[in-house]
């Protein structure tokens, strides 16, 4: 048992001995970190991503005599990993014959002439369990390297001579007998040397973060900011200095960092009829002239983001323009070359330095309200059009996102193909904690690239430092749902911004740039402050939006107007001071030298059912701001466990202290024992699922893996269908026992107009349910079904969709807990046990379907909750609505019914006796 002053004594004692073996021994946890080193031109080369779901690695094996598995280390504590998490894992089965292999292999992106080395790193069994690894590189070919036995990892290296810039195919062939094993890790491609003697990697600098060099970045890649709401925050008095702490305009600042385009949006009339601005900066052309000269000023090329719309557009609005509202297609057609054209000559006539021209803003289903395809490319060919008869050498970009979702890429480059569109980049969002792996990004964009001969680029990208909120509007993340792969820390950012340079630069010639969203939307002022904020966005626009933009957007901006919901993304601190991370587009050119340190030290989260025992873990997992990770001892407050433990169900945290003294949390939920089997569907075994699809729908849902429409873990019940969706799924519970139950799940979804939807319970003798809806992409709602009452031990839960088609969802985390005993009287078998209830054939409400059971439902209010990618806010908590006596009203009460069937049993009884006689004689 520790207080907590014995832990707070504890680490202290401790961290001077760190402190002091430190001294003489370097640093006791980690070593220090090579300074530098060559990019990694070998995609997924840690197996960190599943290779057979991603297609990182093409492997040649035969299927009955060899078994290759993508490996998690956690998956045997006895291991020693060797890198990350993962690894490839392989046995050839005891039932082989003869000698066996296969061959795994990749084709490398471009590289550039010079020496490169190939390495794999492996281990695996010894004498006749061994395996054999040869590595190759096109036709170069190492000796066959044999395994020497468990954890006994070994470097297998492959020296290699490119002649000319070129792509080439490497890998390695695996061979062994029969029950040979052994594990691969850690493949990869470096540039040892470029062609002519030349040391390929320039002296890294000195830095308060580590980033990785990136090898092979063009001239005249991209490293672009979006600022477009920097003149309504200089006019809320924002301030913005440089690194020692003097004022300066934050353009220098930038260019300084290694900033050399600067992206502006532009509206058309972002105003109400009283001249009040609709916030988000109150980007008209006249703004975009200000921002523009002044990057123009500081030699930063624009990027000229024209939404064609007055306030905010992305892939849930594509609303046109307040003047355009009533116009026929081809006089829209005709307003948006004009517009276009005018808008650009007169940026130009000004002397603004415009090197590329978006068509559009995140126009994945729409644009300027069409949604029809062939409508769409005929606008954005206007655009274009107007774009090169002002100039012709200034470059045309399309701006889409999702590019985690299999296949939207291919499809919009295919109908952007068949519909002529003249545009020169194909631009992406990609906000990692919502679109998915790196690998992916990369390899959906070397295929428009390569496929259509269009350059590619990330339009939109950020990461979060800090959980804080600067303002007092909420943000976009972190949140619920969100893949955060990296720490929310400076480190955690800068790490995140190099890693999407080098996913564009993995592309090769056609990967062209990297823009970062609104690095310097920071708070108008303190969040305790927040009466002024709110003043200074209504007047200035400082904020994503203002009230008065429910004029023209009232089920969003009119609901939910406010601050910056990306605060915690700018790459400067609240004050307006830059953060480390700001340099990355300097760091990425040289790579930096930076003292190894903590960067994080990962909580712990645990799930316990009541009257469960619970030990919290010895060591927890930190990790280092090179990337690298490890565990340390922990010291736990044993007493807040224990109050923990004896308050029952909730959440609580209990604190920690590591060995070198920095905090923890243990983030512990005491939960009621949830008897729904796989009720988040994480499990590969959903057999207990059953889902049929009604009035001769075709199949539309999938188990979808895809953390950021899961309400928890990765996988989630995804459903859409064009045509329309109209689909039960259930699962039947049994063995439980007697007793009061609660049953809930949650849903989120969108473009469901015309819908249905429904929660059902039921037992024996009766059909519960309860309505939800949908209303917008991680809007998640929460409908619920308590007081359940279950006597022979069986339920069946199901979820009933029905909509138009188009709409969508998910649904996730089935619940069904346990809640009060049964009373003596309920489990009387003369007891009717459909409290306070008609009968059902009088239930006007009831299913045609069900007949054998009666249906009570739940009625649960509707809040409307919004949310995009620019304005998140907490979702509204849905509340149960019941009388509170547990009765309704005109039904029969309870003695009436209980008294009738003693009655009736009484009749039935002697009647059934009478015969008996009857028949004897």
């Amino acid at each position: 048992m520790f207080n907590k002053q014995t832990i707070t004594w504890n680490a202290l004692m401790l961290a001077i001995v760190v402190i002091l073996i430190s001294t003489f021994n370097g640093l006791m946890f980690k070593p220090i970190a090579k300074a530098s080193s060559s990019p990694n031109h070998v995609t997924n080369g840690g197996f960190e991503t599943d290779f057979w779901e991603d297609s990182s690695w093409a492997i040649e094996h035969t299927p009955d005599e060899v078994d290759i598995h993508h490996f998690a280390y956690a998956d045997d504590p006895w291991i020693r990993a060797d890198e990350g998490e993962h690894a490839l894992n392989f046995w050839i089965r005891d039932t082989a014959t003869g000698s066996q292999s296969f061959i795994l292999k990749q084709a490398t992106s471009e590289l550039r002439a010079g020496t490169y080395e190939l390495t794999v790193r492996a281990m695996g069994g010894s004498n006749e369990e061994a395996g054999a690894i040869q590595l190759f590189a096109e036709d170069e070919t190492t000796s066959a390297v044999t395994t020497t036995g468990y954890n006994e990892w070994q470097t297998i290296t492959l020296p290699l001579e490119v002649d000319e810039q070129s792509t080439i195919e490497v890998g390695a062939i695996i061979t062994g007998t029969s029950s040979a094993w052994g594990y691969l890790d850690q493949f990869s491609l470096t540039l040892v040397e470029e062609q002519g003697g030349n040391d390929v990697i320039p002296d890294p600098v000195e830095a308060d973060i580590f980033v990785e060099r990136v090898d092979g970045i063009p001239d005249d890649f991209m490293k672009g900011v979006d600022i477009s709401s920097i003149i309504a925050l200089e006019q809320s008095g924002v301030t913005f200095y440089d690194d020692h702490g003097n004022v300066q305009d934050i353009f220098q600042t930038l260019q300084e960092a290694g900033v050399n385009y600067i992206r502006i949006r532009i509206w058309n009339d972002p105003y109400d009829t009283n001249e009040n601005g609709y916030g988000g900066g109150n980007n008209d052309l006249e703004k975009a002239i200000e921002i523009g000269k002044r990057a123009t000023k500081n030699g930063m090329r624009v990027l000229a983001n024209f939404h064609y719309s007055d306030f905010w557009a992305d892939p849930a609005k594509q609303k046109p323009p307040k003047a355009w509202e009533t116009l026929s297609f081809e006089d829209k057609k005709q307003a948006l070359y004009e517009f276009t054209k005018e808008s650009v000559k007169t940026m130009l006539d000004e002397g603004i330095d415009i090197g590329m021209v978006q068509v559009g803003n995140e126009t994945t289903n729409a644009f300027v309200g069409e949604t029809n395809w062939e409508k769409m490319s005929e606008l954005f060919n206007e655009g274009s059009r107007a774009v090169r008869e002002v100039d012709e050498t200034i470059l045309v970009a399309l701006h889409f996102t999702n590019p985690e979702t299999p296949g939207r890429y291919e499809t919009i480059a295919q109908r952007l193909y068949e519909y002529n569109v003249d545009y020169d980049v194909f631009a992406s969002s990609y906000y990692p904690f919502w679109h998915g792996t790196l690998n992916n990004l990369t390899t959906v964009l070397s295929h428009v690239a390569d496929t259509y001969d269009k350059l590619v680029m990330v339009a939109e990208t950020s990461y979060t430092y800090t959980r804080q909120d600067g303002d007092g509007h909420a943000n976009t993340a972190p949140s619920s749902g969100q893949t955060l792969n990296y720490p929310i820390t400076v480190q955690g950012q800068g790490t995140a911004v190099r890693d999407v340079i080098e996913a564009v630069v993995n592309v090769g010639k056609s990967g062209m740039g990297v823009f970062y969203w609104e690095p310097a939307w920071i708070p108008v002022g303190p969040p305790e402050s927040i009466e002024q904020n709110k003043q200074l966005w209504e007047r200035d626009g400082s904020g994503w939006a203002t009230s008065y933009a429910a004029a023209y957007d009232p089920e969003d901006a009119g609901e939910w107007y406010g601050g910056s919901a990306v605060d915690n993304q700018a790459l400067f601190d609240f004050q307006g001071h830059p953060l480390p991370s700001l340099h990355v587009f300097n760091y990425v050119e040289t790579g930096t030298i930076s003292p190894v340190k903590i960067d994080e030290i990962k909580d712990v989260y645990l799930t316990a059912f009541v009257g469960e025992a619970v030990t919290l873990p010895e060591t927890v997992e930190v990790r280092f701001n090179n990337g690298t990770t490890g565990t340390m001892n922990v010291m736990w407050d044993g007493e807040a466990l224990e109050e923990a433990l004896a308050s029952g169900a909730g959440s609580y945290v209990i604190e920690g202290i590591v060995e070198e003294g920095s905090a923890v949390r243990a983030h512990l939920q005491i939960v009621q024992q949830n008897y729904v089997r796989n009720p988040s569907f994480e499990e590969n075994d959903r057999s207990m699922w059953i889902i049929s699809y009604e009035n001769g729908t075709s199949p539309h849902t999938n188990y979808q893996n895809k953390p950021s429409d899961a309400k928890t873990g990765d996988y989630s019940l995804h459903f859409y269908s064009p045509e329309a969706v109209d689909f039960t799924v259930k699962q039947t519970i049994t063995d439980l026992e007697p007793g009061y139950y609660t049953l809930s799940m949650f849903i989120q979804g969108g473009d469901a107009h015309d819908s249905d939807m429904f929660l059902f319970a039921e037992t024996s003798s009766e059909r519960f349910k309860t309505s939800t809806s949908v209303n917008g992409w991680v809007n998640w709602r929460n409908p619920e079904i308590t007081e359940i009452l279950i006597l022979n031990g069986t339920i069946t839960i199901e979820a009933k969709i029905q909509a138009n088609g188009g709409a969508w969802g998910t649904l996730d985390d089935f619940a069904l807990y346990r809640i009060a005993n049964v009373e003596e009287e309920e489990l009387s078998p003369t007891k009717e046990l459909i409290r306070g209830k008609e009968p059902a054939k009088n239930n006007t409400d009831h299913d045609d379907n069900l007949n054998s059971t009666e249906e009570k439902e739940q009625q649960l209010p509707s809040p409307e909750n919004k949310n995009d990618n620019r304005n998140p806010l907490k979702n509204k908590e849905l509340l149960n609505q019941k009388n509170t006596d547990g009765k309704q009203a005109g039904l029969l009460p309870n003695t009436a019914t209980n008294h009738f069937a003693f009655i009736l049993v009484g009749v039935l009884m002697l009647l059934g006796g009478s015969t008996v006689l009857l028949l004897k004689k």
